[in-house]
C-alpha cells in the first residue's frame, strides 16, 4: 500500500518583504519518513518548519494535512503555565502509576530527566535552565500521541550519550514520521532517509543522511560542470574525510557514488599531519601541558583525582564524559582559572593559550563586528603558510561582508559566540581549548571551521556533544566517566558509550545482588504488590470522584465543605503513599 503524505505543501511562497525566503516550493512528509533539514543560518530552515507545523500560513500556495495527522513541534520557544512542574507539563493529569507503568515512558524520562523518581520531575519549569526546559519539552513530545514530530535543533542540550540515545529511540519509533533541523551531522546520518537542503529560497532533495547528501551534492555539481569555488573546495575536502576518515558512513547511500569517488580520487587527507606536527614543534617545543598526580576540585569533593596526563605539541584531543564529571573544570584548570588542589600542573614556557568557554566575552556593544575582530589583529597566519585578513576570516565563519558592519549589541547569542571564536583565532594561539564550540553553527559554517582547524599548527583540546565534529578534528579521545579518573579511549565515542552502558547495567543490577530471596521470587512478589496497589488506587480514585460530587453540592454549606476538604486531603495523602509503594514495586519487578 502506498504511503500517504501527512503534510503536503504545494507551490508555497513565504516573503517577509525582502525577497522570498521560500519560493514556489512543493514537498511533503510521508508516513514514517525521516527528513533531515540543512542549510545556512537565516536561509529559511526554521521558516520551512513553521509552515509544516501550521504556525506560519503560506503567503502563496497551499498547505494540506491528512485527516488523522497529529503534529508535535519542538521549537525554540518555551510555553508553560506559571508554577507548572516538569511532571505536570509532560503527563498532565495522568496519575503517576499509570504513566510509569508504560516502559517507553519510563525509558524517555530516565534518558532525559534522570528517572521516574528524579527530583527534576518535581521542579517548577520556571526554575529550570533553558537546556533543562528543552529536555522536558522533548520528553513531552516523545510521550505524546502524535504521528509527525518536527524537531528544531533537538541535540543542542544533550551530551554525546543523550544524542546517541535519541537517535536509537527515534529509529525504533516506527509510529513516527520525523523532520529535523540540526547541525549535528552524526545524528543526521543515523536517522535520516532523505535530506532537504534549503538554499536560495528553494529546497533541494537528496536521498540518505548527511554523508549521502555530501556525495550526492558532489555528483550533482560535477554533472552540472559547476565552476570551482571555495564552497566546492570545502565540499571536496568533506568528501575526502568521508572516504578516508569514516568509510563506514558511505556504505548506505541510495545512489551510484562512482562519480563522487572519481571527483576526490587524488584529494589528500584533510590534514597534513607531518607538516602540522613540525610546525607545532617549532612553535611549542617539547613541553606543553603536564599534570602530575593532580587532584582537581570545585568545592570540597574532588572531581578528578591522581591525574597524570601529558599533552604534547600537535596533540588533537577530544574530551567526552557525563555531565558533572569535570570536563569544563579540567579546562578551567589548564587555563589558570582554577588550581589543582593536590599534585602539580606545568604549562610550557612557549604556550600561548586561547580558551573558548561557554560564557560569552563582554564586548562594547557599539563596536562594529569587524572592528571587534581587527582590534585583535588585522591578519592571521595559519599553520600551513596561509594568511587571512580579519574580513576573510569573518566571512569563513559565517559573517558575510554586509554583516561585518553590524553593531555587536545587535548580534544574537549564536553570532556572539562565533565572534568570540573569530577573535580567539585572530590572536594566533598555539594551544586552542574549545568548550562546546559548535553550538548555533550551521552545517556549512561547521565545514569552514573544520577547514580552519585542519590548518591549526598547535595543540587542540575540545569538549563537544557534536560527535561528527569531534571525530573530524581530533585524533585522540579521553573520557571522564564520573569515577574521578581520566581514561584513554582508543576507539573514541563508540568505546565511551560501551563503557557507559556497562556502568549503567552494573548500577541497575547492584540492588538485586543484595537480596536474600531469589530474583524470580522477588519479581513475582513485586508484581503481586503492583496488582494489589492498582486495585487500591482504582478504589481510591472512585472515592475521590464521589467526594468531588459531594463538594459540588455542598458549595453553600461551609461546615460540610470543610469536612469534605479534610477527607480530600486524606485521600490525596493515601494516593501519594500508594503511588510511592507502586513505584518501588515497579523497580523491583524490573518493569
Amino acid at each position: 500500500m502506498a504511503l500517504r503524505n501527512l503534510v503536503n505543501l504545494e507551490s508555497v511562497q513565504i516573503d517577509f518583504g525582502k525577497g522570498p525566503v521560500l519560493d514556489d516550493m512543493s514537498l511533503g512528509v510521508l508516513e514514517g519518513q525521516r527528513v533531515g533539514i540543512v542549510g545556512r543560518n537565516g536561509g529559511g530552515k526554521s521558516t520551512l518548519m513553521r509552515v509544516l507545523s501550521g504556525a506560519e500560513p503560506p503567503h502563496k500556495g497551499r498547505r494540506s494535512i491528512a485527516a488523522d495527522t497529529r503534529i508535535g513541534w519542538l521549537n525554540q520557544q518555551d510555553d508553560f503555565a506559571p508554577g507548572e512542574t516538569a511532571r505536570g507539563f509532560i503527563f498532565g493529569d495522568q496519575l503517576e502509576h499509570e504513566w510509569a507503568a508504560v516502559p517507553r515512558y519510563r525509558e524517555i524520562v530516565t534518558a532525559l530527566l534522570g528517572g521516574i523518581q528524579s527530583a527534576e520531575l518535581e521542579k517548577p519549569l520556571a526554575e529550570m535552565s533553558g537546556g533543562q526546559r528543552r529536555r522536558v519539552s522533548l520528553a513531552k513530545h516523545l510521550v505524546s500521541d502524535i504521528n509527525l514530530l518536527l524537531l528544531d535543533e533537538p541535540t543542542n542540550h544533550l551530551d554525546v550519550e543523550g544524542v546517541a540515545w535519541l537517535a536509537q529511540h527515534l529509529k525504533q519509533r516506527t509510529d513516527l514520521a520525523v523532520a529535523v533541523i540540526t547541525h549535528d551531522r552524526w545524528f543526521l546520518d543515523e536517522i535520516s532517509d532523505i535530506t532537504w537542503e534549503v538554499v536560495d529560497a528553494e529546497v533541494m532533495e537528496y536521498d540518505g543522511g548527511y554523508s549521502a547528501f555530501v556525495l550526492s551534492k558532489a555528483e550533482r555539481m560535477r554533472q552540472a560542470s559547476s565552476a570551482e569555488s571555495r564552497r566546492n573546495n570545502l565540499l571536496r575536502k568533506e568528501l575526502a574525510w568521508l572516504r578516508r576518515g569514516a568509510p563506514a558512513r558511505t556504505s548506505k547511500p541510495k545512489f551510484r557514488i562512482d562519480a563522487a569517488n572519481e571527483l576526490i580520487a587524488n584529494e589528500p587527507p584533510p590534514r597534513n599531519e607531518t607538516q602540522l606536527l613540525a610546525f607545532a614543534n617549532s612553535r611549542l617545543g617539547k613541553s606543553v601541558i603536564d599534570f602530575t598526580d593532580a587532584d582537581i576540585s570545585v568545592g570540597p569533593e574532588p572531581l578528578i583525582t591522581h591525574l597524570n596526563w601529558i599533552l604534547g605539541p600537535g596533540d588533537r584531543v577530544a574530551i567526552v564524559g557525563i555531565n558533572g564529571s569535570g570536563k569544563s573544570t579540567l579546562m578551567r584548570t589548564i587555563v589558570g582559572e582554577l588550581r589543582p588542589t593536590a599534585g602539580s600542573l606545568k604549562i610550557g614556557t612557549t604556550v600561548k593559550l586561547a580558551y573558548l568557554s561557554q560564557h560569552l566575552e563582554e564586548l562594547d556593544p557599539t563596536w562594529r563586528l569587524i572592528e571587534a575582530v581587527e582590534r585583535i589583529a588585522l591578519r592571521v597566519q595559519l599553520g600551513d603558510g596561509r594568511e587571512l585578513s580579519a574580513a576573510t576570516l569573518c566571512e569563513r565563519l559565517g559573517f558575510p561582508a554586509e554583516a561585518q558592519w553590524t553593531p555587536v549589541g545587535d548580534l544574537s547569542g549564536g553570532e556572539r559566540r562565533r565572534l568570540q571564536l573569530t577573535r580567539l583565532l585572530m590572536g594566533e594561539p598555539n594551544v586552542l581549548i574549545l568548550d562546546e564550540p559548535t553550538n548555533d553553527f550551521d552545517v556549512e559554517t561547521l565545514a569552514a571551521l573544520e577547514d580552519l582547524l585542519d590548518s591549526f599548527g598547535g595543540t587542540l583540546l575540545v569538549i563537544s556533544h557534536d560527535r561528527y565534529f569531534l571525530e573530524r578534528v581530533c585524533d585522540r579521545f579521553v573520557g571522564l566517566m564520573g569515577d574521578k579518573q581520566l581514561r584513554d579511549l582508543p576507539r573514541g565515542v563508540d568505546e565511551y558509550l560501551v563503557h557507559r552502558i556497562e556502568e549503567l547495567n552494573q548500577v541497575a543490577n547492584a540492588p538485586v545482588k543484595t537480596k536474600t530471596i531469589s530474583d524470580a521470587a522477588a519479581t513475582r512478589n513485586a508484581k503481586k504488590d503492583m496488582n494489589r496497589i492498582d486495585r487500591q488506587l482504582s478504589k481510591l480514585n472512585d472515592a475521590e470522584k464521589r467526594l468531588h460530587e459531594k463538594m459540588a453540592l455542598a458549595v453553600d454549606d461551609f461546615e460540610l465543605l470543610t469536612e469534605l476538604s479534610l477527607k480530600q486531603k486524606e485521600l490525596i495523602r493515601d494516593r501519594a503513599d500508594l503511588e510511592a509503594q507502586w513505584l518501588e514495586a515497579c523497580e523491583i519487578a524490573g518493569e
